[in-house]
């Protein structure tokens, strides 16, 4: 894993329909100057966009027929709806056209065509990616990863979210208008507080080894899935160990904003739309998901004990500076403690998740 990344800028994103679609290619990865982001050979840009046949509602499963096929190095475009729902559609916010996906998935769950379960994410996929065994990695290069709301929503419940001895018999939900223009949510007009915007799709991950048949979608573990973590934004990398024949990747819980810890539960919570190339990696190998930024590393660890958590994510951090800069477990050790940030990623999705975020500035060569 000793290549470097930088931002990663594309076009937009075309408008698409629902279902899956592809483009004929190949066609050239964008690098744009300056950028040292290593050049991929693109076969074909599919389309892939949220509808009863091509979702999983609630989980991660290795069972799942494939919404798509694409060859290592395909590029997907591919649109998620958000996890607020119906809470999105009601007076004011309301126009008619917002997350019409949504409608037809939930009739499908009426109606008995759209199995939903154990958990609430509506995922689009499974992606099945020719070539990718057990054993092997995926790596999931977000290309570009915009807004296709203009709202977003935040909600807690009396028994979810860190603190909910705090807020006994109490729920909120709060619609916040989204100015795409300037990246900002309007959080509170009257109170002049707006929220910085850098949208990221909170569940991205594989389907897990079969022997665990279909999981819940909320707790993030070795097949990625429902990691939340905020730095995975437009121009990054996502990293994941494969466990099925075609790892059959998931993405959806789209966040226009979210705080490291995602205290209440839920982020800004709002539909995106992606551009992702899906690369096979037979020269790595992974045990937890790995992170890579324009100017970081990122080692990850979850469990549904925070400490255990964290001690996942130091010692992946360690293994990480083992394999990219060969460096001995003393020096990486002491690296991590002198020079690195161990960041809270969630601690609400069941198993808690920590990162560890490593510099790659600290290296002069």
């Amino acid at each position: 894993m000793s290549r470097a990344l930088v931002l990663l800028s594309l076009a937009a994103l075309a408008a698409c329909g629902a279902g899956a679609a592809s483009r004929s290619g190949p066609q050239p990865t964008p690098v744009p100057s300056g950028v040292a982001w290593e050049r991929q050979p693109a076969g074909r840009v599919h389309v892939l966009m949220p509808s009863p046949t091509t979702v999983v509602f609630g989980g991660y499963d290795p069972a799942a027929a494939p919404a798509l096929r694409v060859a290592s190095g395909d590029v997907v475009e591919i649109g998620t709806v958000s996890t607020c729902g119906t809470r999105l559609l009601q007076p004011g916010a309301d126009s008619g056209t917002i997350e019409p996906a949504i409608r037809g998935i939930q009739a499908a769950v009426r109606d008995s065509t759209l199995r939903r379960g154990p958990g609430g994410h509506v995922l689009t996929g499974p992606i099945f990616v020719e070539g990718a065994e057990p054993g092997d990695v995926l790596e999931v290069r977000f290309a570009s990863v915009r807004l296709d709301l203009p709202f977003a929503c935040n909600s807690f419940g009396p028994r979810s979210g860190f603190l909910p001895e705090d807020f006994p018999g109490t729920s909120r939900s709060r619609v916040v208008p989204l100015d795409r223009r300037r990246m900002v949510g309007r959080f509170s007009d009257s109170l002049g507080i707006e929220i910085p915007l850098r949208p990221f799709f909170g569940s991205v991950g594989v389907a897990p080894p079969p022997t665990q048949g279909r999981i819940h979608s909320a707790p993030p573990g070795m097949h990625a899935g429902n990691l939340d973590n905020k730095e995975l934004v437009e121009g990054t990398i996502l990293y994941i160990p494969v466990h099925v024949r075609g790892a059959l990747l998931h993405v959806g819980d789209g966040h226009a904003a979210q705080g490291d810890g995602e205290v209440d539960i839920t982020a800004l919570e709002t539909a995106l739309r992606g551009r992702l190339q899906l690369v096979v990696r037979r020269d790595m190998k992974l045990t937890w998901p790995r992170g890579e930024t324009p100017t970081h590393w990122i080692a990850m660890g979850a469990d549904s004990n925070l400490t255990t958590a964290t001690k996942i994510a130091v010692r992946e951090a360690i293994a990480l500076l083992a394999d990219v800069k060969r460096m001995t477990s003393e020096d990486a050790y002491m690296l991590v403690s002198t020079a690195c940030d161990v960041r809270i990623t969630q601690l609400v999705d069941g198993t808690m998740g920590a990162h560890v975020m490593i510099p790659k500035g600290l290296f002069t060569r």
